[in-house]
């Protein structure tokens, strides 16, 4: 006989938590209905269900720490079959293989999903929004049950309530769904008249959809219970899918905002102030922002922490705001003779090809320079 540790794979210090974890992955490796006809699976999970048996009572693993095999007087026999494995642990069986209690299939409802759109400042800053579905809810002529008001329903004489029947095949023991209540446990003898025992009828439903600040477009909120009903089991979810508006103003990415700002040539060059679109006031705000003198193309002033915010956590993205020098492309007579004389000063060809002073050849304009 193996050292019942070395079955379950866990040493002499594991707590009950342990065991029975370890007892549940090799019950789930080897149980009868997962290996059907493999003689090997089966002795090999009398064997885990032998070492569970001792190793998760308190005194006879004691007896066994202290004593070995020989001080349990007997106990330590293997099951005689998997009948008696799941007469012994049929409770613990319901838990691994996620049944409800006593065998019982518990239906969860439908989850749903619907589309949400926003606009740029609400997934930004956050919205509360009432939405209207349609869905399966609790039958008020039954309130749920599926059952004639005044009845109620009945223990299923099949399998007992537990949902669950057992078949021998061969040596092995199957569990099977219960072909009479399907899983359920018990049986409707009238049946309600207004859901015809579904116990759920078809509403329209009006919901409130709490949308946190910096959602983005593509993301999903996921409303727990707030799906379809079931008739003896939980509801399902409602799983909303977010479609952000863009906002010419804005580019998105992450959690950073750019803004182009077109500045003139003039004040690129000389320096000035600008006044730019910002995120405060659902994005309805304005600052104005520094422009240093010889300002570039391209050149970018970062807004640090004026970003969208971080959903679930603390700060903001940055906002970066970015220059976009224009050019105009018509000039009045008096803006083309300014522009003559600075190019005249600065010994740079106009567009007419004349030139105050110099040659317009890099070798002229440098011999004007002595």
């Amino acid at each position: 006989m193996r050292d019942f540790y070395e079955v379950l794979g866990v040493g002499r210090d594991a707590n009950d938590s342990d065991i029975k974890k370890a007892y549940r992955r090799l019950a789930m490796e080897y149980h009868p209905d997962r290996n059907p006809g493999d003689k090997g699976a089966e002795e090999k999970f009398k064997e885990a269900s032998s070492a569970y048996r001792v190793l998760s009572d308190p005194n006879q693993r004691a007896r066994y720490d202290q004593f070995g095999p020989e001080g349990l007087n007997g106990q330590a026999a293997g099951f005689r079959g998997v009948e008696d494995i799941f007469s012994a642990f049929g409770d613990l069986f319901s838990d691994f293989f996620g049944s409800a209690r006593g065998g019982r299939r518990q239906r969860r409802g439908a989850d749903l999903q619907i589309h949400l759109e926003l606009s740029f400042a609400e997934a930004v800053h956050g919205a509360t929004r009432e939405i209207e579905i349609e869905r399966q809810e609790p039958c008020e002529t039954c309130d749920g049950s599926g059952a004639k008001p005044g009845t109620q329903r009945e223990n299923c004489q099949v399998c007992g309530g537990k949902g669950q029947v057992l078949h021998a095949q061969g040596f092995f023991m199957i569990q099977t769904t219960c072909p009479s209540c399907r899983g359920e446990g018990s049986i409707l003898k009238e049946r309600c008249a207004s859901c015809r025992g579904a116990g759920t009828q078809g509403k329209t439903s009006k919901l409130t959809v709490n949308v946190p600040a910096g959602v983005d477009d593509g993301q999903t909120l996921r409303l727990a219970g707030k799906g379809e009903s079931a008739r003896g089991g939980p509801s399902g979810h409602l799983y909303v899918s977010l479609h952000v508006k863009p906002d010419k103003r804005f580019v998105r990415d992450g959690e950073d905002v750019l803004t182009e700002v077109p500045i003139s040539y003039v004040t690129a060059a000389l320096g000035g102030e600008v006044e730019v679109p910002t995120l405060e006031e659902m994005c309805k705000g304005t600052t104005r922002i520094d422009v240093k003198a010889g300002t570039q193309p391209g050149d970018v002033v970062v807004r640090n922490g004026k970003g969208v915010p971080r959903v679930g956590a603390r700060g903001a993205g940055d906002h970066v705001v970015r220059f976009r020098v224009e050019i105009p492309k018509k000039l009045s007579a008096r803006e083309k003779e300014l522009l003559k004389e600075i190019a005249d000063e600065r010994g740079e060809t106009t567009g007419d090809g004349s030139t105050k002073r110099g040659s317009s050849s890099l070798f002229g304009r440098l011999k004007d320079r002595r």
